[in-house]
């Protein structure tokens, strides 16, 4: 049987359509994350408030009471003990949050105590970092800082492995209102091999980067 030119045309048209009609449904959709620009980065610096999570290097400060200070990790259990103080619930605070009670405890021992506490090496709670898995030289979870962008991420974790499929990655995001998960397709390889920066994007706190190896 004989298969004209237009059928195949049609055919081809059909695919199409279909195609892009199932790119707009809810289910396993995936779409381009918004790109960062250079307003992004000239925008205010100060991102949400930082909170302190398990491993974390913080210092604290006592004015006038340097030895009621001290250079602590947050243990695995989210807690630090510093001079006067036992055992006291870091993770989940703010350093100004966590500034305050150590205060409240230290006004036992001394009067109107000034207390300061300053991140020195921060991880990030969960909530707070970027985890970039799969073919990259270096997985990891990175502490996400205000406006950081998928190329920060990329120089964070080494860049791509000799076989990533860079352009096949992608991203997971939770949306924090409603607690579902959307899928963004990311194109890593035309960012970091070819210079196109229109492929890079903002990351959000809680990102998920995924990157396969090539088939081939």
């Amino acid at each position: 049987m004989r298969v004209s030119a237009r059928f195949f045309a049609g055919l081809a048209a059909s695919v199409s359509m279909l195609a892009l009609a199932g790119c707009g449904g809810s289910g396993g959709t995936r779409f381009l994350p918004p790109a960062a620009s250079a307003s992004d980065t000239a925008a205010s610096q100060v991102g949400e408030s930082y909170v302190i999570g398990p491993m974390d290097e913080i210092t604290i400060f006592v004015w006038r009471n340097a030895e009621l200070g001290a250079n602590v990790q947050v243990r695995p259990d989210g807690r630090i003990t510093t001079p006067l103080i036992s055992d006291m619930i870091a993770a989940g605070k703010t350093p100004a949050q966590l500034a305050d009670d150590i205060r409240e405890v230290l006004t036992r021992y001394i009067t109107d105590p000034q207390v300061s506490v300053i991140l020195n090496r921060p991880q990030g709670t969960f909530s707070q970092q970027i985890r970039i898995v799969g073919a990259t030289e270096r997985p990891a979870a990175i502490p996400y800082r205000a406006n950081m962008t998928l190329l920060d991420g990329m120089i964070a974790v080494g860049g791509l492995s000799e076989y990533a499929a860079g352009n096949r990655a992608r991203l997971i995001r939770t949306d924090r209102a409603s607690g579902q998960q959307r899928e963004y397709d990311l194109r890593i390889t035309d960012l970091l091999r070819r210079g196109d920066i229109r492929a890079n994007v903002r990351l959000e706190p809680g990102d998920v980067i995924i990157i396969p190896e090539s088939m081939f």
